[in-house]
């Protein structure tokens, strides 16, 4: 059996669950309404870099520099600075939802001059506004890149990427997170949205706090609002908490991943595939041009010539066939597909002709 199968096989056999292995935390399949990450964007300097930084050609290093320094007493031309050592950053950073004043947060700094590298530099004081314009977080430190670049004079070498580097805990919260905490009434959204997961979420939820009237309403596929119940209504966290960690048995559609790139293949073990026959065969056409020079002989007065000779050759494989009776699964597929030496290339395409046949009870998502 060829590795790619057999790796195959085993990643069905360990990824593909058992019935009652479905069941997941209900804190993995929803998130609560308000409770989510802000991104947080702001511009700064990197100085103390080694000679790696932007060039005179960039102009907004030079300016910001300039205005730096004006904002501390120095009063300097931008025209006058070399910023060989200073590089211009985008700083971005993630606040968490519930995010207090004073807890820190790492920061991804990228150049966006043209820099040579970030490394050894030190962002100086810089601002992390969100989408509203507030000022949540300030961002301050040294930035480890894990890379470098080496050598001049036309011959360097590059290990991994220099012009990105990370700040951790480079930031501090300067102001609370704009969550919201849930109060009478939890929202739920779920990640995937589906009619059936819906369905068991609302059903668990009613079978744990069932106090007369169920808290638990559907609203579409995809949200599911709960009423906290009189005796949690000043323990709403307390409450959420024991919602998580109900278990709920999920549903998801059979569906095939495909990535044509790579050549990976991902299939659920709920696949199935209607009884088919499947023939397939290869055709391989190779044409080879062979050039030759063409040498007279001595004082025979002719020229030499180069003469290119090409020949074409095909062959075509015997067909293959494979039959899969009523019910069969996605592991008796792929393994009568590797019995007849199918590579990651003919399964897709088989794949795909199956689907279109409406022999494969899944959908097909290539990325």
């Amino acid at each position: 059996m060829k590795p790619f199968f057999t790796a195959f096989l085993l990643l069905l056999l360990l990824l593909a669950p058992a019935p009652m292995a479905r069941a997941a935390r209900l804190k993995d399949l929803v998130a609560i309404e308000g409770v989510r990450d802000n991104q947080l964007l702001g511009y700064g300097l990197v100085v103390g870099l080694a000679g790696t930084g932007d060039s005179q050609q960039a102009v907004f290093p030079m300016q910001s520099l300039s205005n730096l320094l004006q904002r501390m007493g120095v009063s300097v031309s931008p025209t006058a600075i070399r910023v060989a050592n200073t590089a211009s950053v985008l700083v971005t950073a993630t606040l968490p939802p519930f995010a207090q004043p004073g807890m820190h947060l790492d920061t991804t700094a990228a150049a966006i001059g043209d820099a040579k590298s970030l490394r050894g530099g030190i962002l100086v004081l810089t601002s992390l506004r969100g989408s509203d314009g507030q000022v949540y977080a300030v961002a301050q430190g040294p930035i480890v890149t894990g890379a470098f670049i080496a050598g001049r004079g036309g011959t360097t070498q590059t290990v991994n990427h220099p012009t990105v580097g990370r700040g951790p805990a480079g930031a501090t919260v300067e102001r609370g997170a704009p969550s919201i905490a849930p109060k009478g009434v939890v929202h739920l959204q779920l990640r995937q949205s589906d009619f059936t997961t819906t369905t068991r979420i609302v059903e668990a939820v009613n079978q744990k706090f069932n106090v007369g009237k169920a808290p638990a309403v559907a609203d579409n596929a995809g949200l599911v609002s709960v009423a906290v119940p009189a005796e949690f209504s000043t323990r709403v966290t307390e409450f959420i908490s024991q919602l998580e960690n109900l278990t709920v048995e999920a549903d998801r559609p059979a569906r095939v991943v495909i990535n044509e790139r790579t050549g990976t293949i991902v299939l659920g073990k709920d696949v199935r595939v209607s009884p088919i026959a499947i023939l397939h065969g290869n055709l391989t056409v190779e044409i080879q041009t062979v050039i030759q020079v063409s040498q007279p002989n001595p004082m025979a007065g002719g020229t030499t010539e180069v003469v290119p000779q090409t020949t074409v050759a095909a062959k075509e494989e015997k067909a293959r066939n494979v039959v899969l009776k009523q019910g069969a699964t996605v592991e008796e597929l792929v393994r009568a597909l590797a019995a007849i030496g199918s590579t990651a290339r003919d399964v897709i395409a088989i794949l795909q002709n199956l689907r279109a046949a409406g022999a494969l009870e899944a959908e097909i998502e290539v990325i």
